[in-house]
């Protein structure tokens, strides 16, 4: 279906990736992987002709095939069809209607044409499948169900406007899909139905994903990006089967660098020995004995060619890289607030008009040093109770109060505290006085290198945005902190170096994330926001971590 064949493309006058070449066949689920800002999403553009490319070529069969696209914020391909309120997501099968009203038109026009016959034929299966995606049934799979249709889009959660992207590409029946990040936001019931959706998918799939346990399920390839050779490199099997394959594939590497590395050090010695030999010679000699001193100068030449192949050896285009280690972030978080209860809610109302209140009766306590795990369905209400702890909402009613040492950092689910005018220099040196070199170089540990941190935040990927929130955290001196979905768009090696940062912090930490892995290994404490009656939701509180 999808044919990637020496696929080179620029960002500037640099190369961001050089002689990419991948298949992706109907039933298959590649997954591309990568460090953020290596390159995935703009190649993802690249194929569907969205980015220049330098050299290459991206080839569809059949060429006609439809591509469903899906972006890291949720916005997929018609945003006519995309804007306005919920509502439009029923229209979609009004929208091809009208489609098929035009293909009989043009069928009528010219009954013989079998182009025109195709069109029609291709136009009616695409709306009974988009009366399928848009059924009460799918809406409600998709918890979506509820929703007022005149609620605009942009006053959904996350997790709400990605599944309403979700529906409206697969109401639209493509024969292909492109996800960037589509794990993002989605709770867990969503995460299990979007598995379920494109393990059933009959066409091909290319998504990007840092979801481990996500990809377990359904990647049946993975494509890693090479960072060093800026390339991407195939793996057959799901994240699993590639972690394993990889790390053999770096103990192989390392076991013949080592092998390697010692034969050159053996050479080294053999070359350094015959020259010794040979300078001994010549020291011991006099012009008188011609014969000896012949001798030594052959044992020379000999040493003189063995540095030779030495020097072939050693740049031979077939010796072993040496093993590198990834640049990896650094994160080290402040010290505690110093307080047995730092954040206090007491019977609290929360919302954002008091005649819809999103939770009710709420009464909880944050410990100094406790770590919570917000759980809930999207649109449950996480992130307006995040938002208020943090005193960004007031409450409806009731009362919160804050221990006087507490210094409170939040981590906004979709980085909206970030100017997109600014860049990672200003914003971080806006939290503290420092000269540009001190925050360059405390940038460096987020992995901001070179003019990445003077570039505007607009121009960043999502997951450096993510990296530089984070940063942003730390240099407030945070000592409470409030992440919402801080994991999304974060690939998986700063996933892991921001899990063992957490791990390391001494204060008190509430997180909203929906990646398992994660919340099954973090969290002591858990709240569950859970729907009793249609249109009232409870706080339940676990200290034991019980999902």
């Amino acid at each position: 279906m999808l044919t990637v064949s020496n696929l080179s493309i620029s960002r500037g006058p640099q190369d961001l990736l050089r002689d990419v070449s991948f298949t992706v066949n109907a039933g298959s689920r590649v997954a591309l992987i990568g460090a953020n800002g290596s390159g995935k999403s703009t190649l993802l553009e690249a194929i569907q002709g969205h980015h220049p490319v330098r050299a290459g070529s991206v080839d569809w069969t059949p060429a006609q095939l439809t591509v469903g696209y899906l972006d890291q914020s949720g916005n997929e391909s018609d945003e006519d069809v995309f804007a306005g309120p919920v509502g439009a997501l029923l229209g979609v099968a009004g929208h091809l209607e009208r489609q098929v009203e035009k293909a009989a038109a043009r069928l009528a026009e010219t009954p013989d044409d079998a182009t025109a016959a195709t069109a029609y034929s291709d136009a009616l299966d695409r709306m009974t499948a988009a009366g399928e995606a848009c059924s009460p049934e799918a809406l409600r799979r998709w918890g979506l169900a509820e929703l007022d249709p005149e609620t605009p889009v942009d006053q959904l959660s996350g997790g709400q406007q990605l599944k309403l992207g979700l529906c409206l590409e697969l109401a639209r029946a493509p024969d292909f899909l492109i996800l960037d990040e589509p794990t993002n936001h989605l709770d867990d019931a969503a995460l299990r139905v979007l598995a379920h959706t494109l393990v059933e998918f009959r066409g091909g799939v290319l998504f990007v994903s840092h979801d481990r346990a996500f990809l377990d399920k359904v990647a049946t390839e993975i494509l890693a990006v090479d960072a060093r050779h800026r390339t991407v490199v195939r793996y057959a099997g799901n994240y699993t089967a590639y972690a394993e394959q990889r790390a053999a594939e770096l103990e192989r590497q390392r076991s013949r660098y080592q092998t390697e590395q010692a034969e050159i050090r053996r050479m080294r010695q053999d070359i350094a020995r015959t020259k010794e030999q040979a300078r001994r010679v010549e020291r011991s000699t006099t012009p008188s004995q011609p014969n000896v001193r012949r001798l030594a100068k052959k044992v020379a030449r000999k040493a003189s060619a063995r540095e030779t192949r030495l020097a072939r050896y050693e740049t031979a285009a077939e010796r072993a890289e040496r093993p590198t280690t990834n640049w990896r972030m650094k994160v080290e978080f402040g010290a505690a607030a110093g307080s047995d209860r730092v954040l206090v809610l007491h019977d609290a109302t929360l919302g954002y008009a008091p005649a819809a209140p999103l939770l009710e009766e709420v009464s909880v306590e944050l410990g100094g040093r406790e770590r919570v795990a917000l759980l809930g369905a999207n649109g449950s209400g996480k992130t307006t109770l995040l938002r208020t702890l943090a005193g960004a909402l007031p409450p409806l009613a009731g009362a919160v109060r804050r221990s006087p040492s507490a210094q409170v950092g939040y981590l906004a689910q979709e980085q909206e505290l970030l100017d997109p005018a600014s860049t990672a220099v200003a914003t971080i040196g806006a939290a503290g006085p420092a000269a540009e070199t001190e925050v360059r170089s405390f940038l460096h540990l987020f992995l901001f290198s070179g003019d990445d941190a003077l570039r505007p935040i607009a121009q960043l990927s999502y997951g450096e945005r993510a990296r530089l929130s984070l940063a942003l955290l730390v240099a407030r001196g945070s000592t409470v902190l409030l992440l919402d979905e801080p994991l999304n768009h974060l690939d998986i090696d700063s996933r892991e170096q921001f899990e063992t940062a957490l791990d390391q912090f001494a204060g008190a930490v509430v997180v909203v994330s929906h990646d398992r892995y994660f919340v099954d290994r973090y969290a002591a404490t858990r709240w569950q926001i859970r729907e009793e009656d249609p249109g009232r939701r409870r706080l339940l509180i676990d200290r034991h971590g019980n999902s």
